[in-house]
């Protein structure tokens, strides 16, 4: 049976409207890193270098290689880790190009150095880009995290931030990062702002 993250993880990848508690595990991400606004070009062009990556994997039996372990599966959507500059900290509003950014998509458990290597090795045949080399394979463990689901403009997110803090601060917890998570769970080029999908989360632990 194909594995959909939307059907068979929905703890993690589908929360409600209000901010509730999920322990993340440990997952396996190519991930790349990166300053500045999200709207530009050199941002788009190191999502389409994830994907690359990610479908070389998704197709390899297609290819003639089959990883052991490997089973159908929806890839995974985009993720974001955000955070801001120390300049961008001390300004009243957003500047967009003082953010820091690590974007990923996660792995199959299946995935392992070998694998990953292999797609590597796939996509610079197929369509060879200076940014491969700066995406690495690595695991991350988000562990206690509080989620929301936002629903419309990304701008608007600063709502929804504000209902996860009064959460954690009715539920005694503290967020243990400045950086926080976000999911894309809908496609900015296909879907209009207002019902854009985002999986907003902050690490957090218990006092």
């Amino acid at each position: 049976m194909k594995h959909e993250w939307r059907k068979h993880e929905k703890e993690l990848y589908m929360p409600k409207q209000k901010p509730q508690l999920v322990s993340v595990p440990e997952q396996k991400f190519f991930m790349i890193e990166g300053k500045g606004n999200p709207n530009s070009h050199e941002f788009q062009e190191k999502v389409a270098v994830l994907y690359s990556l990610a479908y070389a994997v998704r197709m390899m039996p297609k290819q003639g290689y089959t990883p052991e372990g490997y089973f159908e599966y929806t890839v995974y959507p985009l993720e974001g880790l955000w955070d801001l500059t120390e300049e961008g900290r001390k300004l009243n509003t957003l500047d967009k190009d003082e953010l820091l950014y690590t974007i990923m998509i996660r792995q199959p458990d299946f995935v392992t150095k070998q694998v990953a290597d292999k797609a590597f090795e796939v996509a610079r045949k197929k369509k060879p880009h200076p940014l491969l080399d700066e995406v690495v394979f690595d695991t991350t463990e988000d562990g206690l995290s509080v989620q929301i689901l936002h629903i419309g403009p990304y701008d608007d997110e600063p709502l929804s931030f504000e209902k996860m803090k009064k959460f954690i601060e009715d539920n005694n917890l503290e967020i243990r990062t400045l950086r926080h998570r976000e999911i894309y769970l809908s496609d900015p080029r296909k879907v209009e702002p207002a019902k854009l999908k985002t999986v907003l989360r902050y690490m957090v632990k218990r006092l």
